[in-house]
Formats: C-alpha cells, sequence, structure tokens
C-alpha cells in the first residue's frame, strides 16, 4: 500500500510499462449486420457487403447492456495489477485516458476508482485516439518529476455508440461512414520505476488547424444537448490525406534520435482505422507488415484503446530487452510515437 504521509521524489533513472491488460465486450456483430441494420433503418439499398469491402473489416465487438467505458477500463485495470501482482491502493495516480467517458462530469477516472477501491489522484486525460499513449506519457512524466510512485493508466472506448444508425441520404451517409468502422474496447497499463529497458524515446506533432476534419460535436459549449451532435461524422479521405502529409516526419525524427530501424523492433503497434489505411501507411512508411499486430480486420477501430489492445496481445511473446514502437493517429489532428524497451 502507498503511504500517502511518505515524501515523494523524482524517480532516478528509468520508467516503464511493467504489466498490460485488455478487456473485450463479447458481443461480436459481423459488418454485413451493421450494413444490413443501416439499410433497414434508412430505407436505402446498398450491394452485398459494401461496408465490409470499403473498411477491410469483418467484426466489431460492442458493449452491452449495462457496459460503459468504465466497465471495458475497470477489467483491463484488473488484469494488470493481477499481472503486476499488485493492489490497488498500491497505485498513486490513476489516469482514464478516453476519447469517451460515462458521464460530462465527474471525471470517469473517478468512477474507475470507485469499482477498483483505491485512492489514487484520479482524472481524465482526453486526445481523440492518442488518449491512451498521451496517458502514459503523462504518467511516466508524472513519476519522473516525483509526482507519483505508479500509476495505473486505463482506457475504455464506447465509440460504437456515436454510429448513427439512420441516415437521411446518401451525403449524410458518407459524413457518417467512418462511425462504422468502431468497435469497443478497453485496455491498461501500470507504468512505474524499472532498472533497466523502459520509455526511452517520444515524440509529438500536432496540426491544429485540421480539428475540423472529424469527430463528435455534442456535450460541450457549442452543442451542449441534441442527438444529432452525438454522432460521428467526419471527412475519412481528408484525414487520411493529413496524416500522409505530414505523418512520415515523426518516423524519420524517431530513426534519427533513436538510431532504430524497422528490424530493431519486435513489434510495431500502429493506431488501426480500416484496412485499406493500414495498407497505405505500410506503403507509405515502409514499415514491415509482419511486424505488426492486426487487429482492425476483427475489432475495427478501437479508437484510443487500440495501442493498448495490440500490446496485450503482443506482450505474451515480448522478452526483456524487446522494443517496440508505438505510433499513434488522433483526430484533431495530433500523432505520436513511443519506444518501450521491455524490462
Amino acid at each position: 500500500m502507498v503511504d500517502p504521509t511518505a515524501p515523494l521524489s523524482p524517480a532516478r533513472g528509468r520508467v516503464g510499462i511493467t504489466a498490460v491488460g485488455a478487456s473485450l465486450p463479447e458481443h461480436a456483430v459481423p459488418t454485413g449486420e451493421v450494413q444490413r441494420r443501416l439499410a433497414e433503418a434508412s430505407g436505402l439499398t446498398l450491394p452485398d457487403g459494401l461496408l465490409a469491402r470499403m473498411t477491410g473489416i469483418s467484426s466489431r465487438r460492442l458493449a452491452g447492456d449495462g457496459e460503459y467505458a468504465s466497465t471495458l477500463a475497470l477489467r483491463a485495470a484488473r488484469q494488470a495489477l493481477a499481472a503486476a501482482g499488485r493492489e490497488p491502493e498500491e497505485v498513486d495516480l490513476l489516469l482514464f485516458a478516453s476519447a469517451t467517458r460515462d458521464v460530462a462530469e465527474p471525471a470517469t477516472a473517478h468512477i474507475v476508482q470507485a469499482e477498483l477501491g483505491s485512492h489514487a489522484h484520479a482524472l481524465d486525460v482526453t486526445n481523440a485516439c492518442n488518449s491512451f499513449l498521451n496517458g502514459i506519457d503523462l504518467a511516466r512524466s508524472a513519476i519522473l518529476a516525483g509526482r507519483a510512485r505508479r500509476a495505473l493508466v486505463v482506457t475504455g472506448e464506447t465509440p460504437t455508440r456515436a454510429m448513427r444508425w439512420q441516415v437521411a441520404d446518401l451525403d449524410q451517409a458518407r459524413g457518417a461512414l467512418a462511425g462504422y468502422t468502431f468497435g469497443d474496447a478497453g485496455a491498461a497499463v501500470l507504468v512505474e520505476p524499472v532498472a533497466r529497458g523502459g520509455i526511452v524515446d517520444v515524440d509529438t506533432e500536432t496540426w491544429s488547424e485540421h480539428w475540423t476534419v472529424g469527430g463528435i460535436p455534442g456535450g460541450g459549449s457549442r452543442h451542449p444537448r441534441g442527438d444529432e451532435h452525438t454522432y460521428f461524422t467526419g471527412d475519412g479521405r481528408a484525414l487520411r490525406d493529413v496524416f500522409e502529409k505530414i505523418g512520415a516526419d515523426i518516423l524519420h525524427r524517431v530513426r534519427g534520435r533513436t538510431g532504430l530501424d524497422w528490424a530493431d523492433y519486435a513489434r510495431i503497434l500502429v493506431h488501426q482505422v480500416t484496412l485499406p489505411y493500414l495498407d497505405r501507411f505500410i506503403e507509405v512508411t515502409g514499415v514491415p507488415r509482419d511486424k505488426l499486430e492486426i487487429t482492425v480486420t476483427e475489432l475495427g477501430n478501437l479508437a484510443s484503446a487500440t495501442l493498448g489492445v495490440q500490446l496485450a496481445r503482443a506482450d505474451a511473446t515480448l522478452r526483456p530487452g524487446d522494443r517496440v514502437l508505438f505510433v499513434g493517429l488522433g483526430g484533431g489532428v495530433s500523432l505520436m510515437t513511443m519506444v518501450w524497451e521491455k524490462s
């Protein structure tokens, strides 16, 4: 248990990820079912298999009744703590880092913590699909600054609840298309000082002039109420064009600072929106496909939980000294990279 009266001091040396967990809803929904429901609700006639062909997504998981963003985060958090052999009270910083949340106020971190049974400093971190990666970086920074000893970073994503199931016309369908890529999931990591390895490089790049390209406009001071603003809308092609234009530079900078090339990584974990987008990323960057952990085909776009779920799947194959490159892409628009070496 963390002694709240003990003085904090900056961590010396390295900080890393020491345990990981992931959570998926049980309810799997084929993309064909998503298209059928959309067509029936909207009175549209769509070619068979259209959404599956356009996205490369065969299925995704949908949170059920009584399952929320906090529910998925909590399950993943318990997995991560169990993997590390830690109790909730041994955590003194809890970050809920997600694009979706349970309520507008208070922070969803408090809902997770109330169920978890800890009393850490708890707050939310939100930056679209980069939220979870940002949360890990902020946890590391807090530990290095002496503001925390051990942090639990969790995400719970339920973006399928922002899908527009009924569209008025094809123009509205185009704006809603990105929403049909979504799937629900949760993930968690424990972040703490390590003797070797750890997080060795972080970089970010932000082009906020593109913030209007896609998002969910409802729930803030511009559109506090109204169902029309609760759906995800955006221009997927425009978003891809932005990432293609600015994405390569950040990868070149990582290579220049670290001296690491693709062959030096055991795994390369990339945010995945659709399979065609991932194929284009491979083409533009030259990342070897066999280094990737491909989740989009069976789980869809998991928003900020994408990289956490991929890490949970890859972790069992990683050995001490193995390096992992995280590549985050988020609306706003932001890009983020993180290099982690397993301790």
